[in-house]
Parts: structure tokens; C-alpha cells; sequence
């Protein structure tokens, strides 16, 4: 799988400890910022990965600020995404199987290295299910059309 990953100031630090993960995993990932710790706005970062999601660049993409919930809204103003905020494993799984999510994001504030390679796995290794869930997607879809 091809990812892109992106993050704010505040996500700096966890950021290469997921990128080192996601490729001992076997997928290629490509940094979209920021490059420094220096302070920034996550909005952009959201928007930067959204929009390399949703034009077929990448197969998904990784999202990483303090809570993971401003940069997953930022990321879902891009038509065609569907960005998922996660604390846990779980969620980010049925998120996948479920919902079709693009981008998984969660908070360097709220999980620390280990759940967040935790999730990212589970995001990962999740397949789409179809079924009576690609109704929904499609609902989903329409009203963003």
C-alpha cells in the first residue's frame, strides 16, 4: 500500500516513529510535512494528505496532530474522503471494514507510540467489506455530492 502522512507541530515527534513502522510493515509512506517542530497549523497538513488521497496518489494516508480531531475535520472538507479519528484499534478496524476510511488519524496527546502503531496496524490490515455497508458509504457519498 502506498500512504501519504502528514501532521502539525504537535505530531512532529510521533510522526517518524509511525513512518519507521509503516515501512517494517512493507508499505511505502511519503512525508507531507511539516519538517520541523517549529509551530504550524494542522489544517494544511490535513488538506495536503486529503488531497493526494483523493486523487488516486496514494491509497491512503496517516494523520497525526494533538487529539487527531481538527486535522481529521480539515481532511474531510476534500471531497472523497472519509477520515476516521481513532483512540484505539478497534474503531480504526471497523472503520475500514465498515465505512471505507482513507485516512486514519489519531492524537500524539492522546496515544502514545506503541497504540498508535496499534492502530495504524489494525487501519492496515482492515479490508472494505461491501455488503450492506457499500450502501451506506454510497448515502454517505451522495451527500456530498
Amino acid at each position: 500500500m502506498k500512504l501519504a502522512i502528514g501532521s502539525d507541530h504537535v505530531g512532529f515527534e510521533l510522526k517518524p516513529i509511525i513512518i519507521d513502522y509503516v515501512k517494517e510493515l512493507g508499505h511505502e509512506i511519503e512525508d507531507f510535512g511539516p519538517n520541523s517542530s517549529e509551530r504550524t497549523d494542522y489544517p494544511q497538513y490535513g488538506k495536503k494528505v486529503a488531497e493526494e488521497v483523493a486523487s488516486g496518489n496514494f491509497d491512503g494516508g496517516i494523520l497525526i496532530c494533538g487529539t487527531g480531531v481538527g486535522i481529521s475535520i480539515a481532511a474531510n472538507k476534500v471531497k472523497g474522503i472519509r477520515a476516521v479519528v481513532c483512540s484505539e484499534p478497534y474503531s480504526a478496524k471497523l472503520s475500514k471494514e465498515h465505512n471505507n476510511t482513507n485516512i486514519v488519524a489519531f492524537g500524539s496527546r492522546v496515544v502514545g507510540s506503541e497504540l498508535a502503531k496499534m492502530i495504524v496496524k489494525e487501519w492496515l490490515d482492515a479490508t472494505f467489506e461491501g455488503g450492506r455497508h457499500a450502501k451506506r458509504v454510497e448515502m454517505i457519498q451522495q451527500i456530498e455530492r
